[in-house]
């Protein structure tokens, strides 16, 4: 079951996801931010690449990686990047 707002529009209830939407188009901040230079998003470029896995393996990184909220590839992409200094 979802939380929800308690905040109504137009006749129908807000999500709390809605209302924070809404609070931060009420409260345009955009000068303030780019003034302060913070906001910036930094991204490391990243390449595509392909490699084929075991099925077993891709279940076992799904396991896994769903204990922490995460797909199996990004699960996989954090091992490689924790163990690669090993080899």
């Amino acid at each position: 079951m979802k939380k929800r707002s308690t905040a109504r529009t137009k006749g129908r209830r807000l999500t709390a996801r809605d209302a924070q939407v809404a609070e931060f188009e009420r409260r345009d901040l955009g000068p303030d931010i780019r003034k302060a230079g913070v906001g910036r998003v930094l991204r490391r470029r990243s390449k595509p690449t392909s490699i084929m896995l075991d099925d077993d393996l891709v279940a076992r990184l799904r396991q896994k990686g769903a204990r922490r909220g995460l797909g199996y590839q990004t699960m996989l992409k954090l091992i490689v990047r924790e163990h690669v200094d090993e080899y």
